[in-house]
């Protein structure tokens, strides 16, 4: 559907400086009413589309820069203020006399998609994924779907949105809604040679976030293909007020129901996502949760199978099973700092065809280096079909040949995050461990090993231990460093 839209927003004529204390590490998330508004939203969107338009008006006409469009594309979440916030957002951007293109409610992948398909300038989602209700955000990407950090971009745009000195456009830019999302299903659905399906049965918990419409096609596209996936659907309907519960899977209590319903359908899969569908959670046959780090493993395994001796991009939290699977199967392994802005540079510098976190981020070279959340699940039912495995036989011996404590967080009380991130690399420096600061500080003692790294986008600190087989040696060594961890002032989180 392609049809010309209006904005009712209407933006104050004067504007002082402010300071806008929503701007993080990667994105834009702040309180309603507290430090995220409609005028905050408004100077968000003139100041990424001013610096946009200079940046494409500035540069040489043989350049890249000048084969894209001078538009910006945008979508928001399901949440009750992601309208308001986008209407904002997008007069901004047509004050700024930058073209927009509305994709409406949409997940953050399909700006991702839409920022490259059309061959935008940069692109804007408007959400806050996981967070509570009562909060909301930006998140920004620029030509060729590529981040926005605050030390490459972002932290231009805040200045210029608080300063509210704006440059005076003589003509207004024009808007334009394209919410047909069938050009992004179809790019999708190509990940995987739907041919190979066997009968498997799915449970898909949208938990009422913004996934629930792309399911659908989803679907529609593997019946259409004569697929034989049946999919029993779980708080499908997409719902700003979140009657479930926020869409975070990474909180245990919001696992059971995606749990419960795997049991009772007797599914041979569990798919969960949170609010903006960037992340997907996996749950076996069983209805067990599988840990972020074990599917890095196993998507890494069936990309190499397509793609042998190709280049993937992991993070440093847990590497053990990661590495033992790409050594495996003839990849090259290569390491990144945590966080997307940093694993999408790497393997846009490698080439890597694919690249995982922990977090439950998976990025794919032919998705514009992007992550996506339907991609895995995708990857996941294709594997399971030509390996003729369950979820569970696929990764029980990944889990049994490298435990791992899953991801711990601390708050910090008394010392500050380097201060006991020193402390412990004095502790453990009589082993004689390797040591890495590529992200925070990994300390490996070959049979077994922990990083201890500052969040990026919460003010935590974030433990992950791992052991070469032995779980044993494992809950001791957790035991351990938590135990020291609170005489440091680091308590859980």
């Amino acid at each position: 559907m392609s049809t010309s839209a209006t904005t009712n927003y209407q933006p104050a004529t004067e504007f002082n400086p402010i300071i806008i204390d929503s701007f993080k590490a990667y994105d834009i998330r702040g309180e309603l009413g507290v430090n995220l508004n409609e005028a905050i939203a408004y100077r968000i969107g003139r100041a990424f589309a001013q610096i946009s338009s200079q940046r494409y008006h500035a540069v040489d006409a043989t350049t890249e820069l000048k084969n894209l469009k001078p538009a910006i594309v945008i979508g928001s979440d399901i949440r009750h203020s992601s309208e308001q916030l986008k209407q904002a957002t997008i007069k901004g951007m047509l004050d700024a006399g930058v073209d927009v293109i509305d994709l409406g409610m949409s997940g953050t992948e399909e700006v991702y998609f839409a920022t490259s398909h059309y061959q935008a300038l940069g692109g804007i989602e408007v959400t806050a994924s996981h967070n509570p209700i009562n909060y909301n955000g930006l998140k920004l990407v620029k030509e060729h779907s590529k981040p926005i950090s605050a030390d490459d971009g972002l932290a231009e745009i805040q200045a210029l949105a608080e300063s509210g000195q704006f440059t005076t456009e003589n003509q207004s830019g024009t808007l334009q809604l394209l919410n047909d999302k069938s050009a992004y299903v179809n790019h999708v659905i190509s990940f995987i040679d739907t041919d190979k399906l066997k009968p498997l049965k799915l449970v898909i918990n949208s938990g009422n976030g913004s996934a629930g419409p792309v399911v659908d096609l989803l679907i529609d596209k593997l019946a259409q293909a004569g697929a034989p996936i049946e999919v029993i659907k779980l708080h499908h309907t997409p719902d700003g007020s979140f009657p479930n519960g926020i869409p975070n899977p990474m909180i245990e209590a919001n696992r059971v129901a995606t749990q419960q319903a795997v049991l009772k359908n007797k599914a041979d899969l569990g798919i969960a996502f949170d609010g903006d569908f960037d992340r997907c959670f996996l749950f076996d046959e069983h209805g067990e949760f599988i840990d972020g780090s074990y599917i890095v493993g196993m998507l890494a395994q069936a990309f190499l199978n397509k793609h042998p001796n190709e280049s993937i991009v992991y993070d440093p939290r847990v590497i053990y099973n990661t590495e033992a699977v790409i050594k495996e199967h003839n990849g090259k392994a290569v390491i990144s700092k945590s966080g997307h802005s940093f694993i999408k540079q790497v393997m846009r510098d490698s080439g890597a065809v694919y690249g995982g976190e922990m977090s439950a981020h998976h990025y794919f070279r032919d998705f514009f280096y992007c992550d996506s959340g339907m991609i895995p699940w995708l990857l996941t039912i294709e594997l399971l079909s030509i390996t003729g495995k369950t979820l569970s036989e696929l990764v029980t011996g990944y889990i049994a040949a490298y435990p791992s404590s899953g991801e711990l967080n601390f708050r910090l009380t008394t010392n500050d995050a380097p201060t006991i991130i020193s402390a412990i690399e004095d502790k453990f420096s009589v082993k004689n461990p390797s040591k890495s600061l590529l992200d925070g500080l990994s300390l490996n003692f070959d049979e077994w090993r922990f990083n201890l790294r500052t969040s990026n986008t919460e003010p935590l600190i974030r433990l992950n231990i791992e052991s070469r087989g032995d779980k044993e040696l494992l809950t001791i060594k957790t035991r351990e460093i938590q135990q020291w961890l609170a005489v440091q002032g680091a308590v859980p989180a």
